[in-house]
């Protein structure tokens, strides 16, 4: 096996749920007589619990992404209910305290884009001015469809009219493709796209019809 180079924490339940275990975890890899793997190469990823992402700007070198996917609390709330309990004044309004302290430091904001949902000319606009006061990246994801939602990629196109809307604002801003999604093995997706479906949380008005639109799209992939 290859030398360790990177390090996420993601994809197994909220890290930070578990700060102690994570900065523990994330010390012993930094440090010279653990794995020595630099700081910036060892990423803790969160959906926003703001007091526990204070915690960790304070005690850890590490890098930090966070999971933003909205421009709007009623879409987040929506999509992230995690919203309803630290909304994005609050989540973004942390970030910008504790990292106004941090020496050459960014954080990574993830945007998982949703045709119809979050992807629109007025979203690439509203999420310029959430972030523009905190040093950041901001990495726009390809939604990979399965069986737990409804929801449907952005178009390639639609994605690089985004992506450019907010880089010719001068942020830095990169598009993250899938890899794996021909064999239902990406980000998200785990066996095949089939027509059962999780329980959702309520659907706001006007995105229903795009929701109907999903579906439709789904059922007849799964069919193919």
């Amino acid at each position: 096996m290859g030398q360790v180079s990177n390090v996420v924490f993601m994809g197994m339940g909220e890290p930070l749920h578990n700060i102690d275990n994570v900065l523990r975890a994330a010390e012993i890899m930094i440090d010279l007589h653990g794995l020595h793997i630099s700081p910036r190469k060892i990423t803790v990823s969160t959906s926003g619990l703001v007091p526990q992402l204070r915690r960790f700007c304070r005690e850890s070198s590490c890098s930090l992404a966070v999971s933003l996917n909205a421009t709007t609390d009623e879409v987040r709330n929506w999509i992230m209910p995690i919203n309803r309990k630290y909304n994005l004044a609050a989540l973004l309004g942390a970030l910008k305290e504790e990292l106004s302290s941090k020496k050459d430091f960014k954080v990574l904001f993830e945007y998982i884009l949703l045709a119809g949902i979050n992807d629109s000319v007025e979203d690439a606009h509203r999420l310029i001015q959430l972030v523009r006061d905190i040093p950041c990246k901001i990495n726009l994801i390809t939604f990979n469809p399965h069986t737990e939602a409804a929801f449907i990629p952005t178009s390639e196109q639609k994605m690089l009219h985004f992506r450019d809307i907010i880089a010719n604002a001068g942020l830095v801003v990169a598009i993250r493709h899938s890899r794996g999604d021909d064999q239902m093995a990406a980000c998200g997706q785990l066996g095949q796209l089939g027509l059962d479906r999780a329980p959702k949380l309520k659907v706001p008005r006007q995105f229903q019809s795009v929701l109907t639109q999903a579906e439709d799209h789904l059922s007849a992939a799964a069919i193919l």
